[in-house]
C-alpha cells in the first residue's frame, strides 16, 4: 500500500478529486488543508519558503499527515515555487519535514519539473489556469527555464464572457474552480498547440486547482505528445518513490515508470 498525503489550500477541491481518480489500486490519498496566503482582492506574488513552511496552519496539517503515517507528503500549491525560484523547493521541503515526524515532503514544482524531464519535454505549451496573471506567467516561465526547459509557449486559458467583470486573480475564489469546461480545455489546447507550428513537444498544465485530468488521454491522442498536469505529476512522483510499485495509470508520463516490482 502506498499512502500519499497531500497538502492543499483551503478552498481547492481539485487535487484530491483528480489524484484519487487516477490512483491505482493499492494507493490511498489523504488530504490536509491550510489557508491560502493570497490576500483578498490582490495578486499572489510569492512567500518565502521558511515562512510558508512554518505558518501555523501549515505546521498543523503537516503534523497531522505525519502522525497519520503517510509515506510522503506533496505540497499541492505551485505558485510559491514559481515565485520563489530555483532554491524554493529544496528549502521548503527541508523546513516542512521538521514538522512531519520524519515523513519526506516534496513540492508540486519538484513533481512538475521531474515529470517534464522524465517525459523528455523541453519545449512545452503551458496552458495557464485562468486565475494566473501575467506576473505568474513570467515567474513560471523563469522557473521552468531554470530547471532545464528550453522554450515555453504560454496559453492563458480563457473563461467565458460571463467572467469578464471579475479580476482574474479573484476568479478561483469566485467559483471558477468549478467552472472549467473539459471540452473547452480540449479545444483551446489543441488550437494553441497547433499555433506553435510544431515547435512545442509537449503540453504542461500547471495549477493544482485547474481541473484538466480527464482531458489528458484525449489530448495525447490528438496531439501525439506527452501531456503533464500538476496533479498527475504529483501522483507520478509519489509512485516513482514507492518501495513496491502498484499497476500504473495509463498515459505517457506513467509509461516512464519502471515495470511493477513483485512483493517480497
Amino acid at each position: 500500500m502506498t499512502r500519499l498525503g497531500i497538502l492543499v489550500i483551503h478552498n481547492d477541491p481539485v487535487p484530491e478529486t483528480e489524484i484519487w481518480r487516477a490512483a491505482p489500486e493499492g494507493t490511498s490519498v489523504h488530504t490536509a488543508r491550510f489557508e491560502c496566503p493570497r490576500l483578498d482582492d490582490a495578486e499572489y506574488t510569492g512567500s518565502t519558503a521558511r515562512l510558508l513552511a512554518d505558518a501555523p496552519d501549515v505546521v498543523r496539517s503537516l503534523d497531522f499527515l505525519g502522525r497519520l503515517g503517510v509515506d510522503r507528503i506533496a505540497f499541492c500549491f505551485g505558485s510559491p515555487s514559481f515565485f520563489g525560484g530555483e532554491g524554493f523547493d529544496a528549502e521548503f521541503a527541508e523546513a516542512a519535514a521538521a514538522h512531519t515526524h520524519g515523513t519526506p515532503v516534496f513540492t508540486s514544482g519538484q513533481a512538475l519539473t521531474g515529470a517534464l524531464a522524465a517525459a523528455g519535454v523541453r519545449r512545452p505549451l503551458v496552458v495557464m489556469p485562468p486565475w494566473f496573471t501575467p506576473p505568474t506567467h513570467r515567474a513560471a516561465e523563469a522557473y521552468l527555464t531554470a530547471h532545464g526547459v528550453e522554450e515555453v509557449f504560454v496559453h492563458p486559458f480563457e473563461l467565458g464572457p460571463e467572467w469578464a467583470h471579475i479580476a482574474p486573480y479573484n476568479a478561483f475564489d469566485e467559483g471558477a474552480r468549478w467552472a472549467i469546461d473539459g471540452a473547452e480545455v480540449l479545444r483551446q489546447t489543441v488550437a494553441a498547440f497547433e499555433a506553435t507550428g510544431g515547435r512545442a513537444d509537449g503540453v504542461l498544465v500547471p495549477g493544482s486547482g485547474f481541473r484538466t485530468q480527464e482531458q489528458v488521454p484525449l489530448l495525447e491522442k490528438a496531439l501525439g505528445v506527452p501531456v503533464i498536469t500538476a496533479n498527475q505529476s504529483v501522483l507520478w512522483y509519489a509512485l516513482r518513490e514507492a518501495p513496491v510499485r502498484p499497476p500504473t495509470p495509463p498515459g505517457a508520463l506513467f509509461a516512464t515508470l519502471a515495470p511493477q516490482r513483485p512483493h517480497p
